[in-house]
């Protein structure tokens, strides 16, 4: 390994040759010298912090020290310099990949012998994804997570997103076929974006070098050393554990002794008897020192995914983060980065008898904004996944993330169909709006991992006392959410649909077949034949025109793309017993069809019902799911509703209709989507101040003419239950 890095000239790229309008800050090319080398270390007596060749076993997989090593291949180098990177560049980003296929590896059925990483560095699979129209494929976690327990590594506990090292983990690849996999996606015009952490760990190696109290290493994490003399104020830890959770009587007790911040804004996956707070004490463990410590730690999701902190004076938590980050991009050869777990990088003592600053704190946008402009220095481009206040979204467009994930309007589409009313919708749309957050800004998406949140933020903690008119009725935004959740739970799970399930307090475990089956009447999905899924087949094509026909990134799954089915609870028992029903969402799925005697994916999880098949006989068949989407996707990129700007959502004249009016990057061309989420047959009337009299209306798909623009700025739309127009505006003789 060298230190120096030589600068060399730009040169021009395949991508670039064949889409000159692609940015050149996005070039997907690693930039490290060469790679660094991992050394073995044997095992070698007790693992214990006072043994030396288990400290050194623990180092040699630590990310921290990973990070150390890489970061210096680039201090003091001129391709530091070479990119823009204080502003986001959302429009920018969504020029380079505005359509996204996100993988979960855990569920990818491969064929026989090959790697998760190797299935999406196909060359098949890449011309598949080509005709559809996908851009760019985030493949979701893929390095090790889990935890270590002695000499031992033991599993994830959160779907890999506790994240331990910077390896690989075996189970998806080698880093060979990581860089693989981007030169294929380069070499197709596209683009890989992996992820990275910034709120947590997994128990690793790290981890177990902060409990010894080895260099800087306690400073990567929220953790306070407590005095032998009050441990008994903690909690024992049962047999086979590493830590328990304390309760909000300890945490008070913690918190009136000076330990900690005390209790939070909220408690995430809150479970009585399994996570009653938000901090857990680890059992007694004997430091490099050979003293016997315990702590307490903060960790907002499980207690296996202790919080960094992004304030330590060592820096050793930003420092460890940042090395992830530049070995995913510049070793790797990743175009993107998720941040994952990215709004709670900051805590902070309240007043007394307030629960601490835990959400929407200035460290985490000042977190974000170093991690954004670091990913941008590398030519790269961020997007981040996590549910904030409307407000929050747009405070970290000004400096963090180049993208947003959508989830103010996620639920509530998912709320339209359900109710086949728009109402809900349309303030969502128009309040993202007047608050300044552009949907080019967003990642519109369908099923991903998790499940279809309903927590609704935005109205529920940060406008809470706000009045909104709602059903002709002035509530507050506590109301107005609490009406929303009653209403997707009423019409999407319980006896209507016993295959979909409530999970904690966030929302509902499901996959997108499984709404539509719901809104359709449909309570036994084994009763599903080719007439419900063609049913199924029109609305699912219904929620991506949603998505897909409006500024921003459009994101979708292999559970979209292959129509899948939620598992049976019965098949993933053991991995509900924690309350975790998102299990039943994740069915394993043959994206291309490698391997239909496959009953689970190579990591274990069972394989689910696939109603539109796999991705090869979809493209053969112009009835498709696939090919449909492929003509919506198509429609998207000739006209450049991608980058485009949303400037109106009308009110409408059926309360199953949604009209979203765009103007286009084409001088004088305005875009309407125009939606029917009702179950019936609707004639309405498209108005909008927008709409010049006399302007010309065609259907993008067909090229056929819909009607002229009145007097009134209105035209007319006639819509079959659950379908959708795309309809180009254009000046007409009149108008012009």
């Amino acid at each position: 390994m060298t230190d120096q890095q030589s600068h060399e000239p730009s040169e021009i790229s395949y991508a670039e040759h064949l889409h000159p309008a692609r940015p050149g800050v996005l070039r997907h090319r690693a930039r490290v010298k060469a790679p660094f080398t991992r050394r073995s270390v044997a095992e070698d007596g007790p693992p214990a912090g006072t043994n030396p060749a288990y400290v050194s076993w623990l180092l040699n997989q630590s990310m921290l020290a990973d990070a150390n090593q890489i970061s210096r291949q680039f201090s003091g180098q001129g391709t530091m310099w070479q990119n823009p990177f204080a502003d986001p560049g959302p429009r920018h980003a969504v020029e380079a990949a505005a359509v996204w296929f996100t993988a979960y590896p855990i569920s990818f059925i491969t064929a026989p012998g090959e790697s998760f990483l190797a299935a999406l560095a196909d060359e098949a699979l890449w011309d598949a994804f080509s005709r559809i129209g996908i851009e760019a494929v985030h493949t979701g976690p893929v390095k090790r997570a889990g935890g270590v327990s002695g000499w031992r590594t033991t599993p994830s506990v959160d779907g890999h997103f506790d994240r331990i090292s910077t390896q690989i983990d075996p189970a998806f690849g080698t880093e060979a076929e990581f860089r693989a996999m981007c030169g294929m996606a380069t070499w197709s015009g596209g683009t890989i974006i992996d992820d990275i952490v910034p709120g947590h760990t997994g128990k690793g190696a790290d981890f177990r070098l902060a409990e010894m109290k080895h260099g800087d290493y306690p400073g990567i994490y929220h953790m306070i050393e407590i005095e032998s003399e009050d441990w008994g104020i903690l909690p024992d830890v049962p047999d086979g554990r590493d830590s328990v959770n304390i309760d909000p009587g300890t945490e008070e007790l913690l918190e009136k002794a000076g330990y900690i911040v005390g209790r939070l804004q909220r408690v995430i996956f809150y479970a009585e008897g399994v996570k009653e707070t938000n901090w857990s004490a680890t059992r007694a463990v004997i430091g490099t020192d050979g003293a016997e410590r315990r702590w307490v730690y903060l960790h907002y999701f499980k207690d296996g995914q202790p919080s960094i902190n992004w304030l330590d004076p060592s820096f050793a938590g930003m420092r460890l983060i940042i090395g992830d980050a530049l070995h995913s991009l510049a070793d790797l050869g990743a175009g993107a980065l998720r941040l994952d777990a990215n709004g709670f990088l900051g805590v902070e003592k309240s007043a007394e008898g307030l629960p601490g600053w835990s959400e929407g704190h200035p460290l985490s946008a000042a977190a974000n904004h170093l991690i954004g402009s670091m990913v941008r220095k590398l030519g790269g481009f961020t997007f981040q996944e996590l549910n904030l206040t409307i407000d929050d979204i747009r405070a970290t467009a000004a400096a963090g993330a180049d993208l947003s994930y959508d989830f103010v309007n996620r639920p509530a589409y998912h709320h339209a169909l359900a109710t086949g009313d728009t109402e809900f919708l349309r303030l969502t749309l128009r309040t993202s709006l007047l608050l300044g957050v552009d949907p080019a800004s967003l990642v519109h998406a369908l099923q991903n991992h998790d499940e279809l949140t309903y927590e609704l933020v935005h109205w529920s903690t940060g406008h809470r006392d706000d009045v909104y008119t709602y059903r002709g009725a002035e509530i507050t935004g506590g109301e107005l959410a609490e009406s929303v959740r009653r209403d997707l739970c009423e019409h999407l799970t319980g006896p209507r649909a016993p295959y979909n399930l409530i999970f904690t307090t966030n929302g509902i475990a499901c996959t997108t077949a499984t709404v539509v089956a719901a809104v359709l009447g449909i309570t036994d999905l084994s009763t599903i034949d080719a007439a419900a899924t063609a049913r199924i087949i029109r609305v699912h094509l219904l929620l991506a025109m949603f998505n897909a026909l409006q500024p921003g990134v459009f994101a979708l799954s292999g559970w979209d793309l292959c129509g899948m089915l939620t598992l049976p609870a019965a098949d993933v028992g053991e991995l509900l017993e924690q309350g975790d029903t998102r299990w039943v969402n994740r069915a394993a799925h043959d994206l291309m069809g490698v391997d239909p005697d496959a009953t689970r994916s190579s990591a274990g999880i069972p394989r689910g019902v696939s109603l539109y098949g796999a991705l090869p006989d979809q493209l053969a068949d112009e009835t498709s799911f696939a090919r449909q989407l492929q003509a919506i996707i198509a429609v998207r990129r000739r006209y450049g509703i991608a980058v485009g700007q949303q400037v109106d959502v009308p009110d409408v004249s059926h309360r199953g209709m949604l009209v979203l009016v765009h103007r286009l990057p084409a001088p004088d061309r305005l875009h309407l989507t125009v939606l029917n989420f009702a179950d019936e047959v609707v004639t309405g009337t498209v108005r909008s101040e927008h709409l010049a009299p006399g302007s010309v209306v065609t259907d993008m798909f067909t090229g056929r003419p819909v009607g002229i623009v009145d007097d009134l700025h209105s035209v007319v739309v006639e819509l079959e239950a659950h379908q959708g127009h795309s309809l180009l505006v254009q000046p007409g003789e009149r108008s012009g």
